[in-house]
């Protein structure tokens, strides 16, 4: 399936909502995964600039997720373009892509359409190392295990001094680490918050949806459904027709087919025996019909690398070499 397949898909949407379709789709194929990022405003502005200023605008979304500050500069940069942005969630719409929820009139979402917590996870060269490997795989801090950590300790015990226990906490995770951890927590509310604030006025249920994203969730893989996001939340979700529903699941289906999404990435499969290749595999697209499509493509070379041990045996290993990401118009309108 490609873009001109889907060229009558986003057609039949904009009649349905009367409306300017753009697809943002950041891929989650195993092995591949990418993420909302800001390298993709440029493109946004490319295809806002083809499309104009019009009523309504509907965004087809589908991530796990990424940046919140590219996630924020999207929605408002999409706003400035139309008096109405819905978002339509087909499937997945999760982490920074519920952050750009927020900052939407309308939540469009399918029966099988999940968002998340909103709550961001740290990565940097000082985060904690992935045990027993070569080479050092940094793993996530997520800035709601850090607040759990301090409350459970004044918790268990309440006369220990605060010093004490951010003192415990900094052999494991690097202090930088940490306050980055603590910025981010205060950020990630405050950008929250100044999204619903453009649709929402009532400062009580702003506090319980930004309360239950950022923290009551509990984890980052919790998934709200349409009638939780609706119901508990009170965030402003539609249901689409059982004829949108359908092709809402046929462009999903031709978006998991394109990007291989239930294909996992397997390096030896593709070096086929040899010990080195280079790829370009798509990634990710942001499309519309006044413009056409844009296909991101994560490229970079797989390499064999033979490691003899301190016993005299030789392993071996495949390494990811990945060089860049990069955004191509592949089809135009």
């Amino acid at each position: 399936m490609t873009y001109q397949t889907r060229r009558a898909l986003y057609r039949q949407i904009e009649a349905d909502r009367d409306s300017k379709v753009i697809a943002y789709v950041t891929g989650d194929r195993p092995g591949l995964q990418t993420s909302i990022a800001a390298d993709a405003l440029d493109i946004f502005a490319d295809h806002l600039d083809a499309i104009g200023d019009v009523p309504r605008i509907s965004l087809v979304l589908y991530t796990l997720g990424g940046d919140p500050q590219a996630a924020r500069s999207i929605a408002n940069l999409i706003s400035t373009f139309c008096d109405e942005l819905e978002v339509i969630v087909p499937s997945k719409c999760r982490s920074a892509g519920t952050l750009i929820c927020l900052g939407a009139d309308t939540i469009v979402m399918s029966k099988r359409a999940t968002l998340g917590p909103i709550d961001p996870s740290i990565i940097s060269f000082v985060n904690p190392v992935v045990p027993g490997t070569t080479l050092p795989n940094a793993l996530p801090v997520s800035v709601e295990d850090v607040n759990a950590f301090i409350e459970q300790a004044r918790l268990e015990s309440p006369n220990q001094p605060i010093e004490k226990v951010f003192d415990r906490l900094a052999v494991s995770v690097h202090p930088l680490v940490l306050g980055r951890a603590f910025r981010a927590r205060a950020q990630i509310r405050m950008l929250a918050e100044r999204l619903l604030s453009k649709h929402m006025t009532d400062r009580k249920a702003i506090e319980r949806i930004l309360d239950f994203l950022c923290t009551e969730s509990g984890s980052h893989d919790y998934t709200i459904n349409p009638e939780e996001a609706s119901n508990d939340l009170g965030l402003p979700v539609v249901r689409p027709s059982q004829a949108e529903c359908e092709l809402l699941r046929n462009l999903l289906g031709d978006f998991v087919q394109e990007l291989g999404l239930d294909n996992p990435l397997v390096p030896e499969e593709m070096l086929g025996g040899s010990s080195m290749v280079s790829y370009s595999l798509m990634s990710g697209l942001i499309e519309s019909l006044d413009l056409g499509a844009h296909a991101q493509s994560v490229e970079g070379t797989f390499r064999v690398l033979r490691t003899t041990f301190e016993d005299g045996n030789i392993g071996e290993r495949v390494v990811d070499q990945r060089k860049h990401r990069i955004w191509r118009l592949t089809d135009g309108a």
